[in-house]
C-alpha cells in the first residue's frame, strides 16, 4: 500500500517543483528586463548613442532579449522583451518591461 502512495505522490510532487522553478525563471528574467530597460533609458536620456544604449541594456538582460529603442521630442523609451526560458511548461509568455526618460537638460535629438 505505501508504494502505491510513494508512485502517486513522487510525480505530484515533481510537478508541483517544476511550476516553482518556472515560475522563478520568469520572475528573475522580469526583473533583469526591467533592470534593463531603466538603465538604458537613463542612458538614452543623457545623450549617449543608440548602440552604446542597446549595449547596457543587453548586458543586463536575459540571453536572446530584444532592446528597442524609441525617441521622440520630450525623452525615450526603452522596450526590452525576452522569451520565456522555460522548457518544462511551455506556452508561457515572456517577460516584457518599458521604461520612458526625458532628455537631460541641453540633450536633444
Amino acid at each position: 500500500m505505501v508504494s502505491a502512495e510513494l508512485a502517486l505522490t513522487v510525480p505530484s510532487i515533481l510537478l508541483v517543483l517544476a511550476i516553482c522553478l518556472t515560475a522563478l525563471s520568469l520572475g528573475v528574467d522580469q526583473v533583469r528586463c526591467e533592470d534593463a530597460a531603466r538603465v538604458a533609458a537613463r542612458a538614452a536620456s543623457r545623450g549617449e548613442a543608440t548602440d552604446a544604449v542597446r549595449d547596457a541594456a543587453l548586458q543586463r538582460a536575459p540571453q536572446g532579449a530584444s532592446v528597442a529603442v524609441e525617441e521622440d521630442a520630450v525623452g525615450v523609451r526603452v522596450v526590452v522583451e525576452a522569451q520565456a526560458r522555460d522548457r518544462l511548461l511551455p506556452g508561457l509568455p515572456g517577460a516584457v518591461a518599458t521604461a520612458e526618460a526625458v532628455w537631460e537638460p541641453g540633450v536633444r535629438p
